[in-house]
């Protein structure tokens, strides 16, 4: 999975060593915000031209792999 992952960047100068996409100023929890805040993928590109789309989908397929190996125990009510 990890190399299918090769525009998201980790640098520990960069960002405070946060996920980004190709070294650029733009991390992967800006990217997901963007999203969640209803912007589609062709509203990102339009607003951040350095951008591609698999750029977008990179940072998404990350967030997905990360959270995919936390297991949170949730107390039945």
């Amino acid at each position: 999975m990890l190399n299918q992952l090769d525009r998201i960047t980790i640098n520990p100068h960069l960002c405070l060593g946060q996920p980004t996409i190709r070294g650029m100023r733009i991390t992967v929890a800006f990217i997901l915000k963007l999203l969640a805040g209803k912007l589609s993928i062709e509203d990102i590109l339009a607003a951040y031209p350095e951008l591609e789309e698999e750029d977008i989908r990179q940072a998404l397929n990350y967030a997905a792999w990360t959270v995919s190996d936390k297991i949170t125990t949730i107390p039945s009510a």
